[in-house]
């Protein structure tokens, strides 16, 4: 996919794209200060990150209103997800940097008044329950549902790309795990995959993540 097929593909009113490019030219600046993401990835913003976040979207009910995303770094998925979704969103990140870039950037987006951004580890979020939860190279998929599975209930949608690796997560979980699970292609990478699920829970007896 090239940059003008990503874009073109965001398929956004022409004000959201204008706050994304503002947001892209702020990412590549601050970039050269804490390393957001890798410097070969700024080449291919667009599909590399805005897109590949922005596709999460089609798993996601229009009506959703909250939304937990963890580990967001650099706003991945979830402050682009915030600058096309109309929930309320909730960005854990445990590094102070990263949090100031993050406020700054939901200023940029025009989503600062609905995007709570904690600067915390996500043992010490206050328990929630969201509609949503996403998450972007945060954790392996068992140790993410250990942590994360107090802030779901049966109707809460996880979306969580996994890259190239997502079947072999899913496939190691099964033991200690139930719930509706699917694995969905990327359309920004042939060989990764998405896992999207609902009714999430530990089995009885399965094993709790440390």
């Amino acid at each position: 996919m090239t940059e003008d097929q990503a874009r073109d593909a965001l398929d956004v009113p022409r004000e959201t794209l204008a706050r994304l490019d503002s947001f892209v030219r702020y990412l590549t600046e601050e970039n050269d200060r804490q390393n957001l993401v890798s410097r070969p990835s700024l080449e291919s913003v667009w599909a590399r990150h805005i897109y590949d976040s922005a596709q999460l979207l089609r798993f996601v009910p229009e009506q959703a209103n909250t939304w937990l995303d963890l580990g967001t770094g650099a706003g991945f998925p979830g402050l682009i997800a915030a600058a096309m979704h109309p929930a309320n969103f909730t960005l854990v990140e445990a590094r102070r940097l990263r949090v100031e870039f993050l406020i700054r950037s939901a200023e940029i987006l025009g989503v600062a008044e609905r995007t709570d951004i904690l600067l915390s580890k996500i043992e010490a979020v206050p328990l929630g329950a969201f509609a949503v939860i996403s998450a972007r190279a945060f954790a392996p998929l068992d140790k993410l549902l250990g942590l994360a599975e107090k802030f779901s209930t049966t109707d809460t949608v996880w979306v969580l790309p996994k890259g190239r690796n997502a079947k072999s997560e899913l496939d190691a979980i099964r033991s200690s795990w139930q719930g509706d699970f699917r694995l969905e292609p990327s359309l920004t990478d042939s060989d990764a995959q998405i896992i999207v699920a609902r009714e999430v829970r530990r089995k009885h007896g399965g094993k709790r993540t440390r």
